[in-house]
């Protein structure tokens, strides 16, 4: 096999064109989905029909649960990048905090509902679903963790402190109910959704604080008349 001649000044390193990036493949694949209304089943298919080399796309992903899992955590950088945005997030209360996760989190998910509606209703295995969500979990579950370290400080007393593991826990089984509930959203705007995130965080934050009760039942009164509408 001939070997390219390094001091010869005809030989030069081509550059990389339309060199793929994380971002590019996502892309490539919430699109192919979306157009053929299935999952790719071959690595080598979907690169090959997309014009890029397998090797690039396991530069980013082992697999195309991989890839799954990684758009979900897209989200919540993107989340937690435009919530940081405002300037006025810092000073805002950690219930104030979590509003503006949810409904920045949520208005990032209506923008591509076509693909997340496919993508958890095509997995009728629950437990797979949930799979394509680790990472989510793990970073919600941080944030909120975080949160309730905030509002543990501000306590001088240990007996007022709240626990930490059940808050981050709560706040991911909030995030599944929450999921859901926007899954199944008819009304315009999804408006519906943005009053159950009001009124979970309320609930969540009460619950850990002195009126756990009065927003329970309101929040338990909102899902009983959704459920009966």
């Amino acid at each position: 096999m001939a070997t390219p001649d390094k001091n010869s000044p005809t030989q030069k390193k081509s550059p990389l064109k339309n060199k793929m990036s994380k971002e590019k493949i996502i892309t490539a694949y919430m699109e192919w989905v979306l157009s053929k209304e299935k999952a790719p089943l071959s690595v080598f298919k979907f690169c090959k029909e997309n014009n890029f080399k397998e090797a690039e796309f396991y530069e980013f992903f082992g697999s195309f649960e991989g890839l799954q899992m990684e758009i979900w955590n897209s989200f919540y950088k993107q989340t937690i990048l435009l919530a940081n945005k405002d300037e006025n997030y810092s000073g805002y209360t950690n219930q104030e905090k979590m509003l503006t996760f949810f409904y920045t989190f949520f208005e990032l998910l209506t923008l591509n509902r076509s693909y997340l509606l496919f993508t958890l209703r095509e997995q009728r295995d629950m437990m797979k679903n949930l799979n394509q969500l680790k990472g989510l979990r793990r970073n919600i579950k941080h944030f909120a963790a975080d949160l309730i370290r905030e509002n543990n400080e501000e306590k001088r007393l240990k007996i007022l402190k709240q626990s930490v593991t059940v808050f981050s826990e709560g706040a991911w089984i909030q995030t599944l109910f929450l999921l859901k509930y926007w899954m199944d959203d008819n009304s315009a705007g999804f408006e519906n959704t943005d009053i159950a995130i009001e009124k979970s965080v309320r609930a969540i934050f009460d619950v850990f604080d002195t009126q756990p009760l009065e927003s329970l039942l309101d929040f338990g009164k909102f899902l009983w008349k959704e459920k009966m509408a």
